[in-house]
């Protein structure tokens, strides 16, 4: 099917545009969302007699959306699951996931913003990329932590295995220290026995010499 683009649509075109396009994705996709109309002569004349009132609608938008982006570039946000001590989660954080955190965090995000390509199923931090305007895209970074803590430690560089690793450490050291309670305990009881008993000291002689 052949179309005119309405606004720029990656791997396609810029507005104005007449492309040829699978009949699905056109159906589905483009002119649901009103990015494109059929390319027939009357909304090819439509198109010509709005296109003044579109690109400066576009402009507007485009330049909202470079504003947000200023400011949403960068950012991180956290996302509390659980998980494995290995770092696989229960279940999955979806794009879904990442624009009600970033909502949540003051900034207006739409699911279908979120680019991503499958689900994250692993904690850590995670790049995703928020489309804000046809020619305006950002980066987000969603930290996935089974706590508060958890995502501070990670926002600091360190991996789920980094921190599985201190903790694995931490806990062999207190294995190690309980052991050698143990041995200095039982050496302390083999220098008595080695000791023997204690004999009793000689009584003093108390009888009075005869007189």
């Amino acid at each position: 099917m052949e179309v005119v683009l309405l606004e720029r649509v990656a791997k396609l075109g810029q507005m104005g545009d007449v492309v040829s396009v699978k009949n699905g994705f056109a159906r589905n996709f483009l002119m649901p969302q009103g990015k494109a109309l059929r390319a027939t002569k009357a909304n090819l004349a439509q198109f010509e007699n709005q296109r003044a009132q579109l690109e400066a609608t576009n402009l507007e938008t485009k330049s909202e959306a470079e504003a947000l982006a200023g400011k949403l570039n960068g950012q991180q946000f956290i996302v509390i699951r659980s998980a494995s001590d290995a770092g696989s989660l229960y279940g999955s954080v979806t794009n879904r996931d990442a624009a009600d955190v970033a909502t949540a965090g003051g900034f207006t995000v739409d699911k279908r913003q979120v680019v991503l390509s499958e689900p994250v199923k692993e904690l850590g931090l995670h790049d995703m990329t928020v489309v804000l305007h046809p020619e305006v895209q950002c980066t987000i970074t969603i930290n996935v932590a089974r706590s508060e803590e958890e995502a501070e430690l990670q926002s600091s560089g360190k991996s789920i295995q980094d921190l599985q690793a201190e903790a694995d450490a931490e806990a062999d050291f207190d294995i190690a220290e309980l052991f050698d309670d143990v041995g200095g305990a039982a050496m302390d009881d083999d220098d008595e026995d080695d000791r023997g008993p204690v004999e009793d000291a000689p009584a003093e002689d108390t009888e009075q010499p005869e007189v």
